[in-house]
């Protein structure tokens, strides 16, 4: 069983007048023991990039972020995941945004960042089915190694079900990615997504598909402090439902919005106990 660690979250696109300040970081999390880092591309399509006068960088800006996650393992063997997060609107009829152009902003990240080196696409923080296919297919056809469809799910008030913000299950989920060709389905962030209810959703995902499995969930729930969500689950204290996680069926596991390089570590504590029991 593979069962590797992710340095994850919800990141701001990569900054080009800084790209030291991002291999800094990430390379925190490959000490700590990080199998796969995701680039910091997660706002990196045309569209998002356009509100900030940046719409003609998507190539450098890409290509130049995975080759920074690759020098952050230092040498070592590790995957680079290239992060395409939603393009920050809603499809038409919902939104203004067209299919057309949502599929080419899409597809265009996803082929620099192929050309850059990466050793999957990872579609991240999803709520609607529409875009995870457009994200599918760009991905599909700037040839993508590997394709991971991760959702990003709220538990219900009474604590029993997770939706989407679209209204989407994890067992809707799950089937969709398969259908339309992923290579695994995830879960990150999301509200009360802590480990604990990774566990239920990687079930779900198993009993619903036969992809891969990858969960990152978050470091607990947050509070407000001073205005500023903050997520006070120790490194510890995430690590103890790890177990859970991988006996549900998760491939990768990791982590996502609280999390630090000493929250990795902890969790590649128990992966490696988990693995060596066989």
């Amino acid at each position: 069983m593979l069962a590797g660690l992710e340095q994850g979250c919800c990141g701001e696109t990569w900054n080009l007048s800084h790209p030291e300040r991002v291999l800094a970081i990430q390379s925190r999390y490959a000490a700590a023991g990080a199998d796969c880092i995701i680039t910091n591309t997660f706002g990196g399509n045309r569209l998002t990039l356009a509100r900030h006068h940046h719409a003609e960088d998507v190539a450098e800006i890409n290509r130049a972020a995975a080759k920074v996650a690759r020098q952050a393992f230092g040498g070592k063997e590790g995957y680079v995941l290239g992060d395409i997060g939603p393009v920050g609107g809603m499809l038409e009829p919902y939104g203004d945004l067209t299919a057309k152009d949502v599929g080419a902003a899409l597809a265009e990240q996803a082929q620099a960042l192929v050309e850059g080196g990466v050793d999957a696409i990872i579609l991240e923080t999803q709520t609607a089915l529409e875009e995870l296919a457009l994200g599918i297919a760009g991905a599909k056809a700037a040839g993508a190694p590997f394709i991971i469809a991760s959702l990003a799910y709220d538990r219900t008030m009474d604590g029993k079900f997770f939706k989407t913000m679209m209204g989407i299950s994890p067992e809707q989920a799950a089937a969709f990615a398969q259908e339309h060709g992923a290579d695994a389905v995830a879960l990150n962030c999301g509200t009360g997504l802590d480990m604990e209810a990774a566990a239920r959703i990687v079930s779900l995902y198993r009993s619903s598909c036969k992809l891969f499995t990858m969960a990152q969930p978050n470091a607990g729930l947050p509070v407000l402090e001073h205005k500023k969500a903050v997520y006070k689950q120790t490194p510890a204290q995430m690590a103890q439902a790890v177990p859970e996680v991988l006996a549900a069926g998760a491939n990768i596991i990791g982590s996502c919005c609280g999390s630090t390089p000493e929250h990795t570590r902890a969790i590649r504590a128990v992966v490696d106990a988990f693995n060596a029991k066989g």
